[in-house]
């Protein structure tokens, strides 16, 4: 018979595996919108991404929360920066997938465990291990092969890396639930989603009567594939050890990755290989890292 503490392990591991493959298959989405400008897109995902959060603040009774975090000075400053962050990295993350970038957006999602670490250091005065050393070196080298060797620079992935890793860093520091951050987070960002839908864009798509409803359906779905995934991973971490949640997150950028070099045909070049190597061997490193690590911890004295 299977204990509450086993089943609890069981459903948070399948609440993880769910969020970070829904995570990366979100190419596919987007793909579908490809001829829509990406802040056309994003301005959807705002706006019905705060109808669905705000149906399920209701649903589970959080106004109060919000309330609370609304009317502190300090957490609206953070997260004020934390969504100009998060909206930027929305914002590149959308232009990557449908611009025939999806191999370098995987490339950012591979790099943003290690920038964490070193903002881990930086700003909350985390001492990195000797093999997270040699992780984040390898990171570095991989970069540097590129634009040395090459002549490029991994634009979007380091964008994509960094945003998100600076957006982590002051939502812990916050230290709200995923569900009322993210809801405050796109209170702040639909009035501008809203002016650029209503009185400044200008395409085709904007209007919803002029749509076929295929297309208004997967534009209303926008909100859906944004909580949905979150909401997964919050319940997940409640679940599991953070440590053992981390190994999950190569799930979604390997997908992403599967998808660019065999759906969509872009060309896995000989910079992206070196490149590649120098991050996977990395990570391989700071798992290794992670579990050493996690054994010694819980060892018994």
């Amino acid at each position: 018979m299977i204990s509450d503490s086993q089943q609890k392990l069981r459903q948070g591991a399948l609440l993880a595996i769910a969020a970070y493959t829904m995570w990366g298959i979100a190419p596919i989405y987007f793909k579908l919108l490809s001829g829509i400008p990406a802040i056309e897109i994003l301005s959807h995902r705002v706006i019905w991404s705060f109808f669905l959060l705000a149906i399920l603040l209701h649903c589970n009774r959080r106004w109060k929360i919000v309330q609370r975090i609304i009317t502190s000075r300090i957490n609206m400053l953070y997260l004020f920066c934390s969504t100009s962050l998060i909206g930027l990295n929305w914002l590149i993350y959308i232009w990557a997938i449908n611009s025939g970038h999806v191999l370098e957006a995987s490339l950012g999602y591979y790099i943003n465990p290690l920038i964490n670490v070193i903002l881990g250091m930086v700003f909350l005065g985390e001492n990195l291990r000797k093999l997270q050393w040699i992780a984040v070196m390898l990171t570095i080298c991989g970069v540097l092969v590129q634009l040395i060797a090459f002549g490029s620079v991994p634009v979007v992935a380091i964008a994509l890396a960094s945003s998100f890793a600076f957006y982590g860093l002051l939502r812990k520091k916050v230290n709200l639930n995923p569900q009322v951050g993210l809801f405050v987070e796109t209170l702040l960002m639909l009035p501008v989603a809203a002016i650029y839908l209503f009185w400044v864009a200008d395409t085709p798509t904007v209007n919803f009567f002029n749509n076929p409803i295929t297309l208004n359906l997967l534009l209303v779905s926008a909100g859906l594939v944004t909580t949905l995934p979150l909401l997964c991973f919050a319940t997940a971490a409640t679940r599991l050890k953070l440590s053992t949640l981390g190994f999950f997150q190569y799930i979604g950028p390997s997908l992403m990755f599967l998808l660019a070099v065999l759906m969509y045909g872009e060309p896995f070049t000989l910079d992206k290989v070196i490149t590649f190597a120098f991050i996977w061997t990395a990570l391989i490193i700071f798992s290794f890292d992670g579990i050493n690590y996690n054994k010694h911890l819980h060892k018994p004295v």
